[in-house]
């Protein structure tokens, strides 16, 4: 065994706090001699429901302008149901062998290395992390559109909508920023359960402020828009139509984007009884088919109210101006729902790469030491140094470069076609083969291949159209100038 292994394994085996050997299989540990997991069914469910309805519900009204009333919904029915199927397959392989006393795999990576290996390994760290970094991005952009929106809903309301109310975006990403770099000083997943609790409060929040005004604006219409095939030729060009549906399919892969997740979520859970399988597959059908429901009526009622005019971020491109304070909230509950989201999905990269410099400089105390901070009530908060450096200067890169792509709808596109496939499809797909053993042509092997092969050309259209969206907004752009 290396030294940076025995290293990390001492420090498993011994509580921080108690400084007493874990026992494993005791009241106080798991079976694998880490701290006893605490999580249920409902936790689960209130981490996938803070990843899943993140910013991306609010592009679904303009997903579904660009594919009409047909193919909008069932797209969105379709996304649904592979992510709730290939999650279901996912989950069965957070333990290598029996689903109870096999293995565990801690991550997403270690599920892959231990059903797939080799270059795959590889390669599915390089999807998983790129889109961990990704979604950071975009959830630093959509937070500091959502605070400026608060801003101009005033400026608005104040001027009687005479003054356009120009702002630029730097602040707000900068203030997002520094909020982020003292959240993600939280230790591991499993301590954000009350961040993501809070999280998926306010999701429901803005989703339902989003869904009234929705319902309010075709009353006031007193009719439905939009039709049956989606924005017209004319109000965009035949090339423009064929680039925002595919577009579109991104924004809506983007909005059930969780699967790169669900491992680290697995691995809170308490077990048994029943398995950590079961009680996620629960929590997948209880999430999915929540965010499935809110999805179709933000989705179909703000096409209903502003049809092909449909905005591509339903609050905050101002298709609503009154009531001004219901916006506000809504943004505001944006705001407070994206800081628990960030961390939801940073916290898999922030463990991975912490764990590899513990590998790699076992002795380096910059690394390993924690420094316990007393805190109120006998408790303490133990402050790592490399924790520190790092992940502030990762929240700083993410900032950063938001304030450089700051556009909303393309970044989200791309990033759900990015992760759609390989970290949605593929490796689930794969790895439950593998596992179970299914033998290759047989029935079942076959329609799995299929299932696969269909998304992967669903991703290649979605990246295409993003990828021509960002190309048409970096001709009118300045860099760290963007007004709104």
């Amino acid at each position: 065994m290396k030294m940076g292994e025995q290293q990390l394994q001492h420090r498993q085996v011994f509580d921080v706090s108690l400084d007493v050997p874990q026992q494993p299989g005791s009241k106080c540990f798991d079976d694998d001699g880490r701290l006893k997991r605490t999580g249920t069914v409902w936790t689960a469910s209130a981490h996938i429901i803070t990843a899943v309805i993140g910013s991306g519900v609010l592009s679904l009204a303009w997903a579904t302008a660009q594919l009409g009333w047909i193919a909008g919904p069932a797209v969105m029915f379709l996304f649904s149901f592979v992510t709730y199927y290939t999650s279901t397959l996912l989950s069965a392989c957070y333990r290598t062998g029996d689903p109870v006393t096999g293995k565990r795999n801690y991550t997403y990576m270690d599920a892959v290395r231990s059903n797939l290996g080799g270059l795959r390994v590889r390669i599915c760290g390089l999807f998983q992390y790129l889109n961990l970094f990704g979604v950071a991005i975009g959830y630093t952009i959509a937070s500091a559109i959502s605070m400026m929106a608060i801003k101009r809903s005033n400026c608005f309301h104040k001027s009687g909508r005479k003054d356009p109310c120009h702002m630029s975006s730097n602040p707000y990403m900068i203030a997002f920023g520094v909020t982020e770099i003292i959240f993600s000083q939280i230790p591991n997943f499993d301590q954000l359960w009350w961040l993501s609790l809070v999280a998926a409060v306010m999701s429901f929040t803005y989703s339902t402020i989003g869904l009234g005004l929705g319902i309010a604006q075709v009353a006031a219409n007193g009719k439905v828009a939009g039709s049956l095939t989606g924005i017209s030729i004319g109000t965009v060009t035949q090339t423009e139509k064929i680039w925002r549906s595919f577009q579109a399919l991104g924004d809506i892969a983007f909005a059930y984007s969780y699967s790169i997740i669900l491992i680290e979520i697995q691995d809170t859970i308490k077990c048994p009884p029943p398995s950590e399988a079961k009680t996620m597959k629960k929590a997948t059908l209880i999430s999915v088919s929540v965010t499935t429901l809110f999805y179709m009526l933000c989705g179909c009622m703000g096409y209903a109210a502003f049809g092909d005019m449909s905005p591509g971020n339903l609050l905050t491109g101002f298709g609503f101006y009154n009531p001004y304070w219901l916006l506000d909230i809504a943004n505001a509950a944006i705001v407070i729902h994206l800081v628990g989201a960030y961390q939801v999905y940073c916290q898999p990269l922030f463990a991975f790469v912490e764990k590899q410099a513990a590998q790699r400089f076992p002795d380096s105390e910059f690394i390993t030491r924690d420094i316990r901070i007393p805190l109120p009530g006998s408790r303490f908060y133990n402050l790592n140094l490399f924790r520190l450096v790092w992940r502030t200067i990762f929240v700083i890169l993410t900032t950063l470069i938001s304030m450089l792509l700051p556009f909303f709808n393309d970044i989200v596109g791309l990033l759900g076609a990015l992760g759609f496939w390989p970290l949605t499809v593929y490796y689930p797909v794969e790895m439950y083969i593998a596992q179970k053993r299914i033998p290759k042509w047989s029935t079942k092997w076959l329609c799995l291949q299929i299932l696969s092969f269909a998304c992967l050309i669903i991703t290649v259209a979605a990246a295409a159209g993003s990828i021509a969206g960002v190309i048409l907004d970096l001709k009118s752009y300045k860099p760290f100038k963007t007004d709104y």
